[in-house]
């Protein structure tokens, strides 16, 4: 494991869905809307999930443009999940084989400046951000009770 990687700690009640988290010195929160139970006090998992691969993506592009000294001037990178049933299942066998779990992605690039080639190059290395490379490799996933 990563030692310089801050520790994520999320603390809810068994009555309800709104989960309190902090990393190091920030404090967040995570709930469900209310049409499914909960008090829509903060985004749900997934759209954290989104935040996290939203903000990587961004983050991977700035610090490209920086280093490359392209004329960006903002990112926004709009997000949304949804699952799609799997046409042909190679493994049905499995539970949820049936359905994919879909990322839309949509990076906005602003910088009049920007050639082409350069959006072209900047919308590629989106595609390329650490979270996107774990989300999509083989991931190792640890859970144990103290």
């Amino acid at each position: 494991m990563d030692q310089s990687a801050r520790e994520v700690v999320v603390e809810g009640s068994a009555a309800g869905f709104t989960q309190q988290i902090t990393v190091g010195p920030h404090a967040l929160v995570a709930d469900e809307p209310t049409a499914v139970g909960g008090a829509d006090a903060g985004p749900n998992p997934y759209e954290l999930l989104l935040a996290a691969l939203g903000s990587c993506t961004s983050m991977t592009v700035a610090l490209i443009a920086r280093r490359r000294g392209w004329p960006l001037e903002r990112i926004v990178v709009r997000l949304k999940h949804g699952r799609v049933h799997a046409a042909d299942c190679a493994d049905c066998e499995k539970p949820n084989a049936g359905c994919i779990d879909h990322l839309e992605v949509v990076v906005e690039l602003v910088g009049d400046a920007l050639t082409a080639e350069q959006r072209a190059s900047l919308v590629e290395i989106a595609g390329k951000c650490p979270v996107k490379r774990t989300l999509g490799g083989p991931i190792a996933i640890d859970v144990r009770g103290v």
